[in-house]
């Protein structure tokens, strides 16, 4: 199915049922194929974080991702996660235009991310320059990668 113009992007609160359903979309598929659950200390720690997601007409939830605050001008990106049957339509990409968008409105300037090995080349088209070397995390390898935001102003 392709992406609808009714399709939308919001953030929403930390313990809502739209984050409950982010931790649902984001076990699918970024921690059940790896075997891995998700620990309470580890949610426990978004409470400060911004949680967008990318919804349908019907309000499903399509794609999400977390925005965790590092310091005053760096926010670092977690758990982009899509939908498996909509992966591919540029979810993904809006949720990261989105995500900068509201950085830049905070007086962000920079996002981090830890990328695995497969999502490298999606952040690469978007701006995003690796930063280290290959490092092991939830098992797997990463590297660290950030972007400069610039304003459009």
């Amino acid at each position: 199915m392709a992406r609808s113009s009714h399709d939308y992007i919001c953030s929403f609160a930390f313990g809502s049922p739209a984050y409950d359903e982010s931790i649902h979309l984001r076990y699918l598929i970024l921690r059940k194929p790896l075997n891995l659950e998700f620990e309470p200390v580890d949610l426990k720690m978004e409470w400060d974080s911004l949680h967008l997601g990318y919804f349908d007409s019907l309000d499903n939830l399509l794609g999400c991702l977390v925005l965790q605050p590092v310091s005053e001008t760096i926010w670092k990106m977690r758990q982009v996660a899509v939908s498996e049957r909509r992966q591919g339509e540029g979810i993904g990409h809006q949720l990261v235009l989105e995500a900068e968008h509201r950085a830049l409105q905070n007086g962000i300037s920079t996002i981090s991310l830890h990328a695995r090995f497969t999502a490298i080349a999606f952040y690469q088209n978007r701006g995003y320059t690796i930063q280290s070397e290959p490092f092991q995390e939830v098992g797997i390898p990463h590297v660290k990668m950030s972007k400069a935001l610039l304003s459009r102003e």
